[in-house]
């Protein structure tokens, strides 16, 4: 691939360079995010603000050393990873990934669903299949047109998600002195600890730390010494302008839910809480909502499919078309469906099993990007080092924890 020459003095190349980041943060604002976000403002309305702001900063770390290990290496984090396993260890860490990856689709498929559900009528099955539908439609595309129109129509699609779930903050704000109470971390019992430890886990995802690194990859790297700082700087730019962008949407949810549904019952689902928030906002907040949480469900479908055929393709080194690999993981989903499961307590199943691949992304993605072997001048600074640490040993502690509560409860 041809390097890209870049001024971040001028301000177009700079903004040309913007996207990769905003393709991966659709895993930040994917229906499970909903699901966490809106169950913590109902329960504890505004207590948990805190936990949205740590895992926002934590997240920004976390892609941006996944896309600079795309940059500097020109390797995704499947393909240095399993340069580094034998074929058995590679066949292993690629079957955990892939269960992971039919988690993802599962709560993606029955956020659409249940979208549908609310704005049409449509059966869940039904609407399954046209999310299923929609995500192949937008793979079909970037498969014509090429990266750079997916991360458009994606980018399209995560204003949409933005407006839904913005709109309602809008229409009834909170009290500020109740938000930046929020910002004061603390808990209120283990059932809050559970809510947060399934924010956390829903926030930093494997396959969004997978696929970072593969965005990186295809649309700017390898590049040479003399470009890689500016890319790089670039790089920040794209992660803090995506990550702004999906916190406050995070941020959104929470706070509309602490403000319309705390205190009120029978809210233990995205339908009833739907339902609640447009009788007590009105109609429109509602529909912005639901239509919020459509766009959420057939973006992160398309994303996590992508996600899954470049894992396949770093760990396996066999690569199939997109739209096969897309069936491979909307099976699952459908099926969940068909056999009439709880939708909404299937979204919270899905977070934990995601919950069990965050070590195998996090671990190997900090270790990678501190080997000067690999990241040359680029390796973590020892600050850095420190702060990915922390975050990996962080998040999958409380991943576990969350597994650990959720089975005990």
């Amino acid at each position: 691939m041809t390097a890209v020459n870049i001024r971040t003095s001028s301000p177009r190349p700079l903004v040309s360079l913007l996207g990769p980041a905003f393709v991966a943060a659709i895993a930040y604002v994917d229906p499970g995010n909903v699901a966490a976000n809106v169950a913590a403002g109902a329960d504890y309305g505004f207590l948990l603000v805190w936990v949205i702001v740590v895992a926002n900063l934590m997240a920004c770390l976390v892609q941006y050393l996944s896309a600079k290990l795309g940059v500097v290496s020109g390797m995704t984090l499947p393909e240095a990873v399993g340069a580094r396993l034998s074929k058995p260890s590679r066949i292993a860490y690629w079957a955990q990934a892939e269960v992971v990856a039919m988690a993802t689709d599962l709560a993606e498929v029955v956020g659409g669903a249940i979208a549908l559900h609310l704005l049409f009528g449509l059966p869940p099955l039904v609407g399954g299949v046209l999310t299923g539908v929609v995500s192949m439609v937008l793979l079909l595309m970037k498969d014509r047109e090429g990266q750079r129109a997916f991360e458009r129509m994606i980018i399209g699609l995560l204003s949409i998600i933005a407006v839904g779930f913005l709109a309602g903050l809008v229409i009834a704000p909170p009290e500020a002195g109740d938000v930046v109470g929020g910002l004061l971390p603390r808990f209120h019992g283990t059932g809050s600890v559970l809510i947060a430890a399934a924010m956390l886990g829903a926030t930093v995802m494997p396959h969004a730390v997978y696929l970072h690194s593969g965005l990186a990859k295809d649309r700017h790297g390898p590049v040479d010494a003399r470009q890689r700082g500016q890319l790089l700087r670039a790089t920040r730019w794209d992660v803090g302008f995506a990550m702004v962008l999906a916190g406050t949407v995070n941020l959104a949810m929470l706070l509309v839910a602490a403000q319309n549904l705390q205190g009120v019952t029978g809210v233990d689902s995205i339908e009833s809480a739907h339902a609640a928030i447009s009788e007590r906002v009105g109609p429109l907040a509602g529909l912005c909502l639901a239509v919020g949480l459509l766009a959420s469900g057939l973006a992160s479908s398309s994303v996590g499919a992508y996600a899954g055929a470049m894992i396949m393709h770093g760990l396996l080194r066999s690569k199939i078309p997109l739209l096969a690999r897309r069936l491979v993981t909307l099976a699952p989903a459908l099926v969940v469906i068909a056999l009439g499961a709880n939708l909404s307590e299937a979204l919270v199943l899905s977070q934990v099993v995601l919950s069990f691949g965050i070590p195998f992304a996090l671990i190997p993605l900090v270790r990678l990007t501190s080997d000067p072997l690999i990241m040359g001048e680029s390796v973590n600074t020892k600050t850095t080092l420190g702060l990915g640490w922390l975050i990996a040993i962080l998040i999958s502690g409380l991943n576990i924890l969350l597994i650990w509560l959720t089975v005990k409860s």
